[in-house]
Order: structure tokens, then sequence, then C-alpha cells
């Protein structure tokens, strides 16, 4: 049977952050939560935001009870002030800032003939703009450190109806790139392309039955969880990726490798 991480913490390296401030956007919840899980069990002062507070308060009461640091901070990622605010707080309660996680992000169901302006303004605003302006916000309080972007596997291939989530995300990945040239040497930039992850809302889009059909056509034999991004994440921001930057790591089970599905072996049933 394939296993999956058991928990975003499960494999934190101790201390690996010890000392350095980390803002996760969008950390309330899913993904980013695990990855503000992570960087908390492997030392560092996390900055967890978005726009619930009791959620984030949530994620923040769980990585100081397991013995890390974390402190919450609203942030509406469609306001500008906001992101500003975001990045100050994080060095006036810490110091500075050393790691940027740009995750906070949304999904519209929309085809490219169907997307309206409010459409555009909402996804652009919160998936493109904001990892812009956050990079910004946090140099101001930066000497050295890294920066990681959160793309998606859309970024290289997509379904119908995903625009312009799936436009932006592409996005994403050349505004990474242009940060690494832009930053360099002193802050690195990379992206994670995460595949199916199963977090509330793709659980939603997968009801019984579909889950395992879904993770039939991975070659992993399963889908991703939060822990499997936290810990690309957590490399690509460390000094183990000190000689990485401006690349795009995919996360997604092998799922970018497959042709054609109705041809694979089921994976599953290989492994039991």
């Amino acid at each position: 049977m394939t296993i999956r991480p058991p928990s975003p913490t499960a494999h934190a390296v101790p201390d690996r952050f010890d000392g350095q401030t980390v803002i996760v956007t969008g950390s309330t919840r899913g993904i980013g939560a695990g990855v503000a899980r992570r960087f908390g069990a492997e030392g560092a002062n996390v900055i967890v935001s978005g726009r619930t507070a009791t959620a984030g308060e949530a994620v923040v009461q769980e990585i100081t009870e397991n013995g890390g640091t974390a402190h919450f901070v609203s942030a509406d990622m469609r306001d500008p002030d906001d992101i500003g605010a975001l990045a100050a707080a994080a060095a006036n309660t810490f110091g500075g800032v050393d790691v940027l996680v740009n995750n906070a992000g949304v999904q519209t169901e929309t085809g490219v003939d169907e997307a309206t302006m409010d459409d555009w303004a909402f996804v652009l605003e919160t998936n493109f703009r904001a990892y812009w302006l956050a990079a910004k916000a946090a140099l101001e309080h930066m000497d050295r450190g890294a920066i990681v972007n959160v793309s998606s596997n859309h970024a290289h291939q997509t379904m119908p109806a995903h625009f312009p989530y799936n436009a932006v995300k592409a996005g994403i990945n050349g505004m990474t790139r242009a940060m690494a040239v832009d930053l360099g040497p002193k802050i690195r930039t990379n992206t994670v392309a995460p595949g199916w992850i199963e977090i509330d809302r793709t659980r939603e889009e997968l009801p019984d039955g579909r889950l395992e059909a879904v993770e039939s056509i991975h070659p992993v034999g399963r889908i991703g969880v939060p822990a499997d991004v936290a810990g690309a994440i957590s490399f690509l921001a460390s000094d183990d990726a000190a000689f990485v930057t401006g690349t795009t790591l995919l996360v997604d089970g092998g799922r970018g490798a497959v042709m054609q599905d109705d041809v694979l072996p089921d994976y599953r049933t290989l492994e039991e």
C-alpha cells in the first residue's frame, strides 16, 4: 500500500531555520498551513497570514504547542496596504524577514470565453500581483534569503474551464525567473508547482470512487498531501538549495510524465 507522509512535520529537519523569520501567505488552511507547520518544526519564527483570524490563530497554537514560534497577521492579499503591513509586522515582531513563501491563491472555474473582468481581477490581483507586491515589501526587511512562489502543474498542462487560473500559474513561473535574475545573488527565488493535493477543496472535487481513479493515474500511486509540498518548499528555502534559483520544481507524483492514462498500469495494485 502507498504510504502518505503522516503530517507536514514528519520529516522536519530540526533547527534548519533556527532564528530565521518566514512569512507564509495564505497559511490559515490547506497547503499554506502545512508549510507553516513545517517551518515551525524546523525552528523558524513563522508568520501565519490570511483573512480568517480564528483559523490563523489555530495554526499558530498548533505550532507553539509543538515547541515552535509563530504569530498571526491578518492580511488580504488583494490589498496592497495589507501586504506592506504584513511584511512590516514580521520585521517588527521578529526583527527582519529571511524567507517569503508566496502561497495565497484563488481559483475560478471559467473558460476563456466565459471569464469576466471580475474573474480576471480576482485571480490576477490575488495570485499574481500579490506575489510581486509581497516580494517588494519583504525585500525592505531582507538582507539575504529566499523567496518560494507556489505555482501549479496547470502552468505546464491544464484542463478546460480553469482560466485565468492556469494562465496566471504559468506567469508565476516567469515571475520567478525575473526575481531570480533581478534579486540575486542575495535573494534566491524558486517555484514549487504542486499537482493534485488532498485538501478540503480537492476532496470536494473527488466524490466517492473518483479519488481512487485519480490516484491510479499517478506513478507514485496516490495524490499528494500538504506535507509533500511543505518538504519541497522547505528544501528550496534552505541552504541545501544554495545553488538553486530561478527554477520550478514540479511536485505532482509523476503525473506530468504521463502521456496516456488508458495505457497506464494500476500503480496501487502493483504495490499490494
